[in-house]
């Protein structure tokens, strides 16, 4: 048997003492399900460690101390100001959140919890200013000309002679990315710049700006005392960031670097990979409206990192959630994203689908449909739950060919049917009052093949006389789903057309 992936990552890492698992995102824009792949990649195996028995603790650093590196579709003009700031003090795009980088981690965050994925949380602006950075920056500022020999080394390019690890924020236009290092006071812990904007000044090394990123990275991970971290594949190149921080870390903080686990991105079927900067997204609350978190979790942890997925909101999301629901999938992936000891959902999320168009946010006809299916019932608040998913699913992402509305009236393209099936419909009303879902579609087969007819066409007569068109949902489960002296007069009313 196929160990799962995470199983793998838990058994390198358990038998080398208290582990801690780190993530991190930047939070310049909405917060989506491809970066869910890196916290998801993170928490699996650091559930698969304490399933082992193994000492760990799972952390997020957000990295809401990173600059605004452009203007992204999403904001407004007036935004074009703030570029090169640090997210953490630029205002909130909407002005309902402490800052723009809160705007956007504090969904992410609710989401978390909604996904049972607790780490314990670190903001990198207060990790700054609070002084943790402070020997790592004296450091970095001392071994300058080490920190650039390797980036030349590992990267193959030479950073310029005014180069510093460290970017100061101008104290009057607030930017990072205009500013130059002058000199720096280990004792003051402060460093002095100049900025493009024309001001000089001192800042101090708690909060007054921050190291590089690929100095920052390695810098954090004695501070946290980090053994494994995942990340995207961009990182992963050679000569890229993980490979110049391997090299920092180790020889200018004397740490040895965090395992590995490299992750490719989560492409949107036919758009490609998602990405903040661009506006392709799927945010994980939008996720959280159509499906449960528990096939959330199940979309991200049955793949191996390495592979990239290819997510459909369209029809191959109700095969997911079905396939977590029915437990077909991978057994170890399933358990590792379940979520508390819920039993098993038992009606298909393509039957609430049907359910719920049938019912038309009406609750109770939703339960009573649900019931005549054949389907347990007590579970209510859960059912509801399941179909406000179904309804967001219907508005969102839909084909056409899914969405349909029992007619009030007998549709009028029953006329044009032929006569063996409208014999076939009249057959079919007198037995159907007391058949079960499977019955019923059995029956229809039956019927067709005793009369000669092409059962599609046969199908396509039972959906034009309830729905007006030739295709529907699985037929016997739509039509138990229905009142049943509704279908049976229905199904006369079509006979006599």
């Amino acid at each position: 048997m196929t160990i799962h992936w995470a199983d793998v990552a838990a058994e390198r890492l358990a038998d080398r003492g208290p582990q801690t698992l780190a993530t991190g995102i930047t939070p310049s824009g909405p917060v989506h399900i491809g970066n869910m792949r890196e916290v998801m990649t993170a928490e699996a195996i650091y559930r698969a460690l304490l399933d082992r028995g193994a000492e760990a603790r799972l952390i997020y650093i957000a990295d809401n101390f990173d600059r605004l590196r452009r203007l992204y579709p999403f904001l407004p003009k007036s935004f074009e100001e703030h570029v090169g700031k640090p997210l953490s003090e630029i205002p909130c795009p909407e002005g309902c959140c402490a800052s723009y980088a809160e705007h956007f981690l504090q969904p992410f965050l609710e989401s978390l919890q909604q996904l049972d994925i607790l780490p314990e949380v670190f903001r990198a602006d207060q990790l700054y200013k609070e002084g943790l950075f402070v020997d790592a920056i004296k450091t970095a500022l001392l071994r300058r000309d080490d920190i650039a020999r390797i980036l030349k080394e590992v990267s193959g390019r030479e950073v310029p002679s005014h180069w510093s690890p460290f970017d100061a924020i101008c104290k009057d236009c607030g930017r990072t990315n205009t500013t130059r290092v002058a000199g720096f006071d280990l004792d003051r812990e402060t460093v002095d710049y100049v900025c493009s904007c024309g001001y000089s000044g001192t800042a101090s090394m708690r909060g007054g700006g921050k190291l590089v990123w690929r100095v920052d990275w390695p810098a954090r991970w004695p501070l946290l005392h980090v053994t494994m971290e995942p990340f995207g594949k961009d990182h992963a190149t050679s000569g890229g960031s993980y490979d110049t921080g391997k090299r920092i870390s180790e020889e200018i903080y004397g740490y040895p670097a965090p395992h590995p686990v490299i992750y490719e991105w989560i492409h949107l079927k036919g758009k490609g990979a998602m990405h903040s900067s661009t506006g392709l997204v799927v945010t994980i609350r939008e996720m959280l409206d159509v499906v449960p978190p528990e096939v959330l979790r199940y979309l991200i942890i049955r793949t191996k990192p390495e592979k990239h997925i290819e997510f459909d909101p369209g029809l191959p999301l109700l095969t997911l959630a079905d396939e977590y629901d029915q437990r077909t999938g991978d057994s170890r992936a399933l358990e590792l994203s379940a979520i508390g000891e819920a039993e098993p959902f038992q009606i298909p999320f393509r039957h609430m689908v049907t359910a719920a168009q049938i019912a038309r946010g009406d609750d109770e006809q939703l339960i009573k449909a649900l019931e005549r299916s054949g389907y347990e019932i007590s579970r209510r608040e859960e059912i509801l739950g399941r179909a406000r998913n179904a309804e967001v699913w219907l508005a969102r992402y839909a084909p056409p060919n899914v969405r349909f509305q029992v007619q009030e009236d007998l549709p009028s393209a029953v006329k044009n049917l032929g006569p063996d099936e409208k014999e076939g419909l009249r057959i079919l009303s007198g037995r159907i009052s007391e058949l079960d879902a499977q019955s019923i579609h059995d029956d229809i087969y039956a019927v067709a093949k005793d009369l000669g007819l092409d059962p599609k066409r046969f199908f396509q007569a039972i959906y034009l006389a309830f729905l007006g068109q030739r295709q529907g949902p699985k037929a016997g489960w739509f039509l138990a789903s229905l009142d049943r002296e509704f279908v049976v007069r229905r199904l006369d009313e079509a006979a006599r057309g």
